[in-house]
């Protein structure tokens, strides 16, 4: 017995060692869980199935009116639609953050699944006569592999005409406002709140965003229908006051400053 812990100590040691080093940030880590319970949680799927029923009722409401231009929803792509998760689980099990060079990377492959519940409702919308537009931050050199992995699971007008990609600007007021004026938005669909409001825009403080929460709140689950993304989004800028160049230690110390725990 001692001598089979004798040659099991060095074992240890080097288990110990490359745990140590490795030493993953709160940050990360949380985003591995987060990545996680996206891709297993079937709470998550039961938080997506019931945004997309909901909204389900809200198209079959509307197209009883008859209104001056014809019905539109307006939608994001990102944790909305299509499931990023195993980008942002592989850079967190590396302990590594988002990069615009390895997003690309992702995106170029073109094979995202899609959020439970997404295809059936957009399909179903569109067998209504409502037309779809996507409006997305993604940029502009992502265009042909967005539309490829949209079209890879058969998504309505999922075409250059109705895809708007970021330009200059990270609001999606303007290209709201072009909506607007061809078609009556019925619905608005996202993960992140500037997918719905201009108020969410420029950056304001987590008290601001609370307080046109507030404001807002008989918009969701009416006009608004949001999608639930733990893994990134403005919630996680305004947590750090919207300061890109923090490490992952100073992120760690903003959460543990910030969280609420047991005394």
């Amino acid at each position: 017995m001692k001598k089979s812990f004798v040659y099991l100590l060095p074992v240890l040691m080097l288990i110990s060692t490359r745990a140590m080093a490795q030493d993953p940030s709160v940050t990360n880590s949380g985003k591995a869980w987060a990545s996680l319970w996206q891709q297993r949680a079937a709470e998550y799927k039961a938080l997506c199935f019931q945004a997309y029923n909901i909204a389900k009722l809200r198209v079959d409401e509307a197209v009883k009116k008859h209104p001056k231009k014809p019905w539109a929803i307006v939608t994001d792509i990102d944790e909305t639609l299509l499931d990023n998760s195993p980008y942002d689980a592989k850079r967190a099990m590396q302990n590594l953050d988002y990069t615009d060079e390895t997003w690309k990377e992702w995106t170029d492959k073109a094979i995202a699944d899609t959020v439970p519940g997404a295809p059936a409702f957009f399909k179903y919308a569109a067998s209504k006569g409502v037309t779809i537009f996507y409006i997305t931050n993604r940029n502009e050199n992502e265009r042909a592999s967005t539309i490829k992995n949209l079209q890879l699971y058969g998504l309505p007008n999922a075409d250059n005409a109705h895809l708007q990609l970021k330009t200059t600007a990270s609001s999606k007021e303007t290209r709201r406002l072009e909506v607007l004026k061809t078609h009556q938005i019925l619905l608005l669909c996202g993960d992140n709140l500037p997918d719905f409001d201009l108020l969410y825009d420029n950056h304001p403080s987590e008290e601001n965003r609370a307080a046109v929460t507030q404001r807002l709140k008989n918009e969701f689950g009416n006009r608004f229908i949001v999608l639930p993304n733990p893994s990134y989004g403005d919630f996680e800028g305004a947590l750090f006051e919207f300061n890109y160049k923090l490490t992952n230690a100073q992120k760690d110390s903003v959460i543990r400053a910030k969280i609420k725990t047991d005394k």
